[in-house]
């Protein structure tokens, strides 16, 4: 299993250990060392983890969804992690006013100006830049040049995508006309005097496998372990366990007009026509409902579970898995 260095980090290791995984050493190594004995844990820049998936020289790991566009990697999403969240964006200097990146281009290149764009996403700008109706008037099928420290390629320098190796937002305008760059507030951008002009993807952090690693019996469900905790972590952060106590007359009026309770566990209470309700339900509901549940019960408890596996769904998506290999 692989992890990002940088950015992901801290997301990722904390993710792990609410999992019930402790991660020792990741401070002072590339190799920290993980409870789960049966896992080897190693930590790589997120730019390289799809590749080195896709490869097959890990079978699962974390990286943000904009390094998976970026590489084209044919790996296995197996689930949004939810942290990690940027938007990838095209920004311009604020004073040009542009109102998109077809714009940009349009306005630049019918009054013969070259362009450039830096950025360390190559391949995501020059697709979004080929699509562009400015751009594919004039030049069809022709790709921008892309420049490196190390080569070039394509075929059109009128348009130019410089690979950048951080501080994108202080390229322009000297380095460059305009860049693509992932942001959070976007206050570091306007603190460059730059503004984002569109927005060209959301990402934030997946969890990824190797597909043939899925066709072996073992690993894949090593990985739907992996997948389930996480995926139980998820949850219970979203979620309430919550217990009161209720009148039996209440008790069906409760359960008939709370939704969220739609399964609960109920137990009848040593105290003669008193039951005991206990359930898990959104965070979110919880204010709404707590109207009818004044109304309704007594002595309402909540608080937030550590962790919902569920194994019933994963357990699931392992079968369709088992059976795709079969078949």
């Amino acid at each position: 299993m692989v992890i990002p260095k940088g950015s992901l980090e801290k997301g990722a290791i904390e993710l792990l250990e609410k999992a019930f995984y402790r991660v020792e050493g990741y401070e002072r190594s590339y190799s920290p060392l993980i409870s789960d004995r049966e896992i080897e844990l190693r930590i790589l820049r997120p730019q390289e983890i799809p590749v080195y998936i896709a490869e097959g020289l890990f079978d699962v790991g974390i990286t943000g969804r904009d390094w998976v566009e970026e590489t084209g990697a044919d790996v296995k999403i197996l689930r949004d992690l939810e942290f990690g969240r940027v938007k990838l964006v095209f920004a311009a200097p604020a004073s040009s006013r542009y109102e998109s990146l077809d714009h940009f281009l349009e306005e630049n290149l019918s009054n013969g100006r070259p362009v450039r764009i830096a950025t360390e996403y190559l391949n995501i700008t020059m697709n979004r830049v080929v699509a562009t109706e400015a751009y594919a008037s004039r030049f069809g099928s022709k790709r921008p040049m892309i420049i490196t420290p190390w080569y070039r390629y394509g075929d059109n320098p009128q348009v130019s995508i410089l690979l950048s190796f951080g501080a994108t937002e202080a390229k322009p305008p000297l380095a460059a006309d305009a860049v693509v760059d992932n942001t959070e507030t976007g206050r570091t951008l306007e603190q460059n005097n730059l503004a984002v002009v569109e927005e060209l993807m959301e990402s934030s952090a997946l969890l990824i496998a190797n597909k043939k690693s899925l066709e072996d019996g073992w690993k894949r469900e090593k990985i739907y372990d992996i997948l389930t905790m996480f995926t139980g972590v998820l949850e219970s952060e979203k979620k309430l366990h919550i217990f009161l106590n209720v009148r039996e007359e209440n008790l069906e009026e409760l359960l008939s007009t709370l939704p969220a309770l739609k399964s609960p566990t109920i137990n009848k209470l040593s105290m003669e026509g008193w039951y005991a309700v206990n359930t898990v339900i959104d965070k979110s509901e919880l204010h709404k409902i707590l109207p009818k549940l004044r109304r309704l019960a007594q002595g309402l408890v909540a608080h937030k579970p550590e962790l919902i596996l569920p194994l019933e769904e994963i357990g699931r998506e392992s079968g369709k898995d088992i059976e795709r290999e079969r078949g």
